[in-house]
């Protein structure tokens, strides 16, 4: 179990196994990748890398990109349809900035990412809180929604949902895509769990290879394929959505996002790095998932719910009505232990018997320790 483990935004003390934290460790992180990758980066003659870059993105970065993307996606990808991005977070804020104004509706999940919240909530936004089941967003509830408002754009994680892992199915793709364009819904997919993927089936293409026929913009990240310090991401949308990003006073002032850093990351996409480490991560994260779940279905009551997911970084828990995760959190710190509580991904302050636990972080014998933590408390608070 490591002593400290450190980052950017959170420090495990010695002896927790945060169970709550969904980023990679610094174990998975590509450090001598990316050395290769500044290396090569470092060649270019034209020393173009710590200028201004293009407000679109750097167009042999977005062709690289496009290339590493086809057969992720399992359909074509056109490098104009593509924009980078300081990451998802970013991306999020920005079609906040250009697509919305305070006090708009918008339509999220139910749950939905905690983190987007926040972003929603500095732009003044109001989320209108839609139904999920085992195939993800309800589409019937969308196009009920619809008839009462016009929102400012819908936010879904169709692919391994954050947090519940769900995917949504082919079938929901089209017809989400159809309600798109026949009633002007913008949708904004955050797909950037897509790649990671651990069963023989893929899942659907991406809400991205609608982009063209929708009003859709999706938006991926190298946090979860790479690393998440690079603050890396991109948009694809049809090139009128991009030309209208590109036209903002964000980027015609500072130019393009984050040049330098897609100028490195391009040398290690083109030399096949990327995708390296991508196969490394599956098949890591996939030991660490079968293994969590596992321990899990060892340690837990039968009457807790909880499917193995097929990508991603997260298991949803669902426990007995009665059972409260926040009021249950501090218990579990005392052991050694953190979760996520199921209300921090409520618009409507329910789940309040769920959680989220996520194994991209720890190795196996802490997540089978965590499991074990984990099982333990919610005997004793299930059994009074």
């Amino acid at each position: 179990m490591p002593d400290i483990a450190s980052s950017a935004q959170k420090v495990i003390p010695p002896g927790r196994i945060d169970l709550a934290i969904g980023q990679p460790s610094p174990r998975l992180l590509p450090f001598e990748v990316m050395a290769r990758a500044a290396a090569l980066a470092g060649a270019d003659p034209e020393r173009l890398l710590l200028s201004y870059g293009t407000e679109q993105g750097e167009s042999r970065f977005r062709e690289a990109l496009a290339h590493f993307l086809r057969p992720l996606y399992g359909t074509p990808v056109d490098p104009d349809e593509l924009l980078v991005t300081n990451g998802a977070s970013q991306a999020i804020d920005l079609v906040c900035t250009l697509f919305a104004r305070r006090g708009d509706a918008i339509f999220v999940e139910e749950p939905t990412y905690f983190l987007a919240r926040k972003i929603f909530a500095d732009h003044g936004l109001k989320p209108v809180a839609l139904p999920m089941d085992e195939e993800g967003l309800v589409v019937e509830a969308v196009a009920e929604a619809l008839a009462v408002r016009k929102p400012a754009f819908l936010y879904t994680i169709p692919t391994y949902h954050n947090p519940t892992s769900r995917c949504l199915s082919a079938e929901r793709r089209l017809r989400l895509a159809r309600l798109s364009r026949e009633r002007s819904l913008l949708v904004v997919a955050d797909e950037v769990y897509h790649p990671l993927v651990y069963e023989e089936a893929p899942p659907p293409p991406p809400l991205a290879s609608f982009c063209r026929e929708a009003e859709i913009v999706s938006i991926g990240s190298f946090s979860k394929i790479l690393a998440p310090g690079l603050r890396l991401g991109w948009l694809q949308a049809d090139p009128r959505h991009i030309r209208r990003i590109t036209a903002c006073g964000l980027l015609d002032s500072g130019g393009g996002l984050n040049p330098y850093t897609s100028g490195i990351v391009r040398g290690a996409l083109e030399h096949g790095l990327v995708e390296k480490h991508l196969g490394f991560l599956k098949e890591t994260y996939r030991l660490r998932m079968f293994a969590l779940c596992a321990a899990l279905h060892a340690a837990l009551p039968s009457e807790v719910r909880f499917r193995r997911p097929g990508g991603g970084f997260f298991v949803w828990l669902e426990f007995p009505e009665g059972l409260d995760t926040e009021a249950l959190l501090p218990h579990a710190l005392e052991r050694g232990l953190e979760f996520m509580p199921g209300p921090r991904f409520s618009n409507r302050g329910a789940l309040g018997n769920c959680m989220r636990l996520s194994f991209a972080y720890f190795e196996i014998p802490d997540l089978e320790e965590g499991a074990r933590r984990l099982g333990r408390l919610i005997r004793e608070s299930m059994n009074g």
